[in-house]
């Protein structure tokens, strides 16, 4: 997973109305209910039938960490998909998307103005239009860098050109070197 991809796992998790299972033992049964057999939900993690058995019934309660880990992630994924969908559906539709970031900006400018990259702490807000676009990509595999150009995009229009009042000549705004970069929708 990219960094685009990471920062919306985190804005999907800050929607959860209720938390997610905390012991192993729920996280399987959890898991259970949702891939209805043992020899999926081993699959899905990456262990024996057996293995899933055990936690199950609390013969085992402390996994190797990459397990729990992947335990976690399998939860996670499948926790109030209703709750993200209606959030992510909003922001598309309404409300836009909060894209906070420090990272090197670059731009191809007109003759006579500065072109340098330089790093910027920005917290933009971007209309439904980049929303969609951004859920859409990565509904459809896209990878971080065309993820990265869906902000880019968002940014040179809301931000670097002021929706249309300014820098009209600029064009081909890049997003590089991400420090860090957190959505909210």
């Amino acid at each position: 997973m990219g960094e685009i991809d990471d920062a919306i796992e985190r804005a999907d998790r800050e929607a959860f109305t209720r938390q997610p299972p905390k012991t192993l033992q729920a996280r399987i049964n959890f898991l259970m209910k949702q891939l209805k057999t043992t020899k999926a939900v081993a699959q899905e993690i990456g262990v024996s039938q057996r293995s899933v058995e055990r936690y199950r019934k609390g013969e085992r309660k402390h996994p190797p960490k990459a397990i729990a880990e992947r335990i976690e992630a399998a939860v996670r994924a499948r926790w109030q998909p209703q709750v993200r969908k209606r959030r992510q559906q909003q922001a598309a539709t309404a409300t836009g998307i909060t894209v906070e970031t420090r990272a090197r900006f670059g731009y191809t400018a007109p003759v006579g103005t500065t072109d340098d990259g330089r790093f910027r702490r920005l917290t933009v807000h971007l209309p439904p239009t980049y929303a969609q676009r951004l859920f859409d990509a990565r509904t459809t595999g896209a990878s971080d860098q065309q993820m990265r150009q869906i902000i880019a995009e968002g940014f040179k229009e809301i931000y670097f050109q002021d929706s249309g009042s300014r820098a009209l000549g600029l064009s081909d705004v890049t997003l590089n070197d991400i420090d860090y970069l957190d959505l909210d929708y």
